[in-house]
């Protein structure tokens, strides 16, 4: 086997053994990336010598190795959503004169990495490091529009989980269900005054290359300001920077 087909074999094992929940055996990998299965174990074998898979004996199966791992580990340390993130924002606020956040799920919280202000506009609540409750705020809702029904599940178990704010937001898992789907069929979150009296926010969820939704992205501005077509403006900028997120994180 010449230098290049050996590698691109090397990369599309790697690749297979990331897809997969629970290690693979190596049979399993020859036949699903149709290697011969001299070809397989003498790769898995060069592979396991250099630490980037481990094979478990008592399974004879093939996982992700240590060193693997570490470039998972790198590859956070140099590209984290925030440096990712930050240009699109920058360019975001741009466009709309308006602020903007990034926002990603921490339990049923969100958690804001970047707070984009624009100049001239209202002091926000929301800030880097600031936590809120997901179901009362634009990019909380867009993420939790992205989950599964076992995903909001896991977050909300019962209603105990939810949490209202002077009687604004889902006080029951069927209010939560029903905006949800609301959420999903129009393509954006929207929420009035739940964070800030007089103040208004569209968001979108950002989706990765495993199709899941690391983050939301919103966009806050005036309530009195709100009509169908700032909004509907405000909503087609939002997903633009959204999609461009999601490119970037190989969506």
């Amino acid at each position: 086997m010449s230098l290049a087909p050996a590698a691109d074999a090397v990369l599309r094992i790697l690749v297979l053994l990331t897809r997969h929940a629970e290690p693979v055996p190596a049979a399993q990998i020859a036949s699903l990336l149709d290697l011969p299965r001299s070809t397989a174990y003498r790769l898995l074998g060069a592979l396991e010598e250099q630490g980037f898979v481990t094979y478990l004996p008592e399974e004879r199966r093939y996982g992700l190795g240590v060193v693997a791992f570490e470039l998972g580990s790198s590859y956070s340390r140099q590209m984290p959503l925030r440096r990712v993130a930050q240009p699109v924002l920058t360019r975001l606020v741009g466009a709309v004169h308006e602020n903007a956040h990034l926002a990603v799920l921490h339990g049923a919280d969100v958690y804001y990495v970047i707070e984009e202000r624009a100049p001239g506009r209202p002091p926000l609540v929301t800030d880097v490091g600031v936590r809120l409750p997901a179901t009362l705020t634009a990019s909380g809702l867009a993420i939790l529009s992205a989950l599964s029904a076992a995903q909001i599940r896991a977050v909300y178990p019962t209603a105990s989980a939810l949490v209202q704010r002077d009687g604004r937001g889902p006080a029951t898992l069927t209010e939560l269900r029903r905006l949800l789907a609301t959420v999903r069929q129009r393509g954006f979150a929207y929420e009035d005054g739940q964070v800030t009296a007089g103040l208004a926010s569209v968001g979108v969820p950002v989706i990765d290359h495993t199709g899941h939704a690391v983050a939301g992205v919103s966009v806050t501005y005036q309530a009195e300001h709100d009509d169908d077509a700032r909004r509907r403006a405000l909503v087609e900028a939002v997903q633009r920077a959204a999609d461009t997120l999601r490119r970037r994180l190989g969506g």
